[in-house]
């Protein structure tokens, strides 16, 4: 497995590069809308050119896009499956869209490709939920998904707003990422400030948080990087749990 380091636009093209120098991958994963855990979105710029490179060097994308219809503010980019479906694997949940105990999700792509998958699933698992995939189809069908997006929206956007301005206040000395929809916001943490011994000190402050070394290929690259999920807190909650935060760091 081979990381790609990730900047506010996206993968760090000249990285992606030199990596693909090096040998082909079987296929590149990414998250290009509200990327978890850092919470960025892939420019169209960069999107362009990834599947450029995908079809040069004949590698699979396999684009997962669970928080894509939760944008808060700003504008769709095109799918890198709209800019290349014979190159792009398209994934996506109900889980973030409808109700996380579904785990219902599904894939989008070549149909020869979709077949081997499916043969796949068989052998794994043998069979879906069926009545799980009848419910979500009848709900989709009767037009319900769509003002469930819209009601999660008004529900998310102003915990976002809640979560950047508590660490504008309270943690400025940090780099965080700015993220227009999805369900994190992330970055580095002030210098000195060591994500393992935070959350010993975090814990003993009422807060749980993520070890930002499990993000990375490479574990020492995450000793600094924090994840701050905001999705199931009120604003309020999420101003006192990053004033505590503020406090320790």
């Amino acid at each position: 497995m081979v990381g790609i380091e990730l900047e506010n636009d996206g993968v760090n093209l000249g990285v992606l590069e030199a990596a693909l120098e090096e040998g082909v991958p079987a296929l590149m994963y990414v998250i290009a809308d509200f990327q978890n855990p850092m919470g960025v979105t892939t420019s169209l710029e960069k999107r362009q050119r990834i599947v450029e490179l995908a079809r040069e060097h004949g590698f699979w994308i396999v684009e997962d896009a669970p928080y894509r219809r939760l944008r808060y503010r700003g504008e769709d980019v095109p799918s890198l499956w709209s800019l290349a479906p014979e190159r792009v694997l398209h994934m996506s949940s109900f889980s973030k869209i409808l109700a996380p105990g579904l785990r219902l999700g599904y894939a989008i792509g070549p149909e020869r490709v979709i077949a081997e998958l499916s043969e796949w699933a068989v052998d794994a698992h043998i069979g879906p939920v069926l009545p799980t995939q009848g419910m979500v189809y009848e709900y989709c069908r009767r037009g319900l998904l769509g003002a469930n997006i819209e009601r999660l929206k008004d529900v998310y956007r102003p915990r976002l707003d809640a979560c950047l301005a508590a660490l504008d206040e309270h943690m400025s000395d940090g780099e965080w990422t700015e993220p227009e929809g999805g369900f994190f916001v992330s970055g580095h943490l002030p210098h000195g400030c060591d994500i393992v011994d935070l959350r010993e000190r975090a814990a003993a402050e009422g807060l749980e948080l993520s070890d930002g070394r499990g993000f990375f290929p490479n574990p020492a690259d995450g000793r600094h990087f924090i994840r701050i999920p905001f999705c199931s807190l009120t604003p309020e909650e999420i101003e006192e749990g990053i004033s505590r935060l503020g406090r320790l760091t």
